[in-house]
């Protein structure tokens, strides 16, 4: 098993109204990498390609409000959970961090490692920026 982690980032929001954000798949379209296209999705599940690389579907397996959302393949070309960690600092105030775990042999990860990487920390800095940008408003 292969662990690809995020940086922590403070964003200053509740973590009750991050938690709402990402447990709607409807709202992830906007923490992909433009590599992305083709995105479908409900609110518990969504299905995308990675441009020139893999069709890929996930769902929710399992959450606990406010602290964690983990979210799991149906397809693709390796198995994954996607893990979102939420962590209270202050009242208006959260840590997160994205993981990716997947199962994948010595040849995939080769290919794999700096583009999964990246997609952990793409995701957390653009989840920094959307859940900011709405207190703003």
């Amino acid at each position: 098993m292969a662990a690809f982690k995020s940086e922590s980032l403070i964003i200053e929001r509740p973590a009750s109204s991050i938690y709402n954000f990402l447990i709607d798949f409807t709202n992830f379209e906007k923490l992909m990498p433009e590599q992305v296209i083709n995105w479908k999705s409900t609110n518990s599940t969504c299905s995308f390609t990675i441009q020139g690389m893999a069709d890929i579907s996930m769902k929710v397996a399992n959450t606990i409000p406010d602290k964690r959302i983990s979210i799991t393949s149906e397809e693709a070309p390796f198995d994954f959970d996607l893990v979102s960690y939420l962590e209270k600092t202050a009242e208006d105030q959260t840590r997160a961090r994205i993981e990716i775990e997947a199962k994948i042999n010595p040849m995939m990860m080769m290919m794999v490692k700096r583009p999964l990487q990246n997609l952990v920390n793409i995701m957390v800095e653009k989840l920094k920026e959307e859940m900011e940008k709405d207190s703003l408003m």
